[in-house]
């Protein structure tokens, strides 16, 4: 009597996994069907920000000098809230709610016990981190047109910047997030967030930083995403805009990778 074994199933890198990692994010929006009200609520933060330090702090500072361009104080800084959104929004999926499901929920050990792999994973949250970034970033930029903060029509990019923003800090979070031991690393990550909240040029030029703490500031995370939005806003574009754009994808694209590798490592026998 003959036995015939089935061959290896093949999985093509790239492509089953793009096409699976949809999967996740449709768990996701199936979870928060009821839950609605706490995905707006992400809407409200940047805004308040901006009405508050934007037009509040913004009637005493005045005008600022950028490059050749003088802006009011609320058109300065409403690019910058708009990458720290676009930052705050990502981070907030890919580390403490990540960590939730992976740690307590056992959400994933349930997913991989269907035909999806831990790549899949990784993609899925990531995509899900972009798509809802990327509605806090758009409702964002439109009060920024209704404010009149757009000075330029390459504004238009300034959404698909804050999407690459997302992706770089996604990146980060999901990667670091899978060494975290217990909720008390979370510690690290608001260590992280708050500086560069304050300090990457969101709410004064870097210019008046000592020169050696600039250099500091120019190759942290944030600034290059400040940039960006900035540039496209003001309309005051430069090639080196190519060089942030390469530093934030580098960084989600190798933060996905070890997300990868590690939920493979940590939830598969």
């Amino acid at each position: 009597m003959s036995t015939t074994t089935a061959p290896p199933l093949r999985i093509v890198p790239g492509v089953a996994f793009r096409r699976r990692s949809w999967r996740v994010v449709e768990r996701n929006a199936l979870a928060y069907r009821r839950m609605w009200f706490i995905f707006l609520s992400g809407l409200a933060e940047p805004i308040l920000f901006l009405l508050s330090i934007g037009i509040g702090v913004g009637k005493l500072v005045g005008d600022i000098h950028v490059g050749a361009q003088v802006v009011d104080y609320r058109t300065f800084v409403a690019p910058a809230l708009l990458a720290s959104s676009a930052m705050n929004g990502s981070l907030l999926d890919t580390t403490f709610n990540f960590y939730a499901k992976m740690k307590w929920a056992h959400t994933y050990d349930a997913i991989l016990a269907t035909p999806l792999a831990p790549p899949d994973v990784a993609s899925g949250e990531m995509r899900w981190a972009l798509l809802r970034g990327g509605v806090y970033s758009g409702a964002f930029l439109f009060t920024m047109f209704l404010f009149g903060d757009t000075l330029s029509p390459w504004s238009i990019l300034a959404l698909p910047a804050a999407v690459l923003i997302g992706f770089g800090f996604a990146g980060v979070g999901l990667g670091a997030t899978t060494f975290m031991r217990s909720w008390v690393d979370f510690d690290y990550v608001n260590m992280a967030i708050i500086p560069l909240f304050l300090f990457s040029g969101t709410f004064f030029p870097i210019s008046q930083y000592p020169a050696g703490l600039q250099a500091i500031v120019r190759c942290t995370p944030l600034y290059q995403g400040v940039v960006l939005e900035r540039s496209l806003v003001l309309g005051d574009l430069h090639w080196t805009m190519v060089l942030n754009a390469a530093y934030l994808f580098a960084m989600g694209y190798v933060g996905l990778r070890v997300a990868a590798r590690r939920i493979g490592l940590l939830l598969q026998p």
